[in-house]
């Protein structure tokens, strides 16, 4: 499936280690960035989502880091969908730098779909509905 939704991070001081350099774990939370914003392009709002009942737990998250960010620099996240199942979703990361010459980090999440209750469900229509539209006119 192809689709890729750019996002824009200028990085903080809080975002770095005591050499300057971003912390891996800040690398996840902009895959969640990017992921937040790609479902946004798709008309749907994650908070709207929940509030109707259904979630989107992290059952899986690998990220490969090639080169680091640094303090004040600007870095692009963007993401894509993998893969839609009856119950999970894939999401591909690629971090660049603000060119977009350097590749920084790439990485990858799943998510299952979850009721209130944490059981697993299958994706709602409404929502699998909008990622293919989104998807097919990419």
């Amino acid at each position: 499936m192809s689709n890729k939704t750019p996002v824009k991070i200028r990085v903080i001081y809080a975002d770095t280690d005591a050499m300057g350099i971003v912390y891996h774990t800040n690398y996840i939370r902009w895959f969640e960035a990017g992921r937040s914003e790609l479902f946004r392009d798709m008309g749907i709002i994650i908070k709207d989502a929940v509030t109707s009942g259904m979630n989107l737990p992290l059952t899986q998250v690998y990220c490969h880091y090639h080169h680091p960010a640094h303090y004040d620099e600007i870095v692009t996240i963007e993401t894509q969908i993998s893969y839609v199942k009856r119950a999970s979703i894939k999401f591909i990361y690629v971090v660049l730098n603000e060119t977009r010459e350097m590749l920084l980090a790439e990485g990858y999440t799943v998510h299952a779909c979850t009721d209130r209750n944490g059981n697993v469900t299958r994706i709602p229509e409404c929502i699998t509905e909008k990622i293919l539209s989104f998807l097919s006119n990419k």
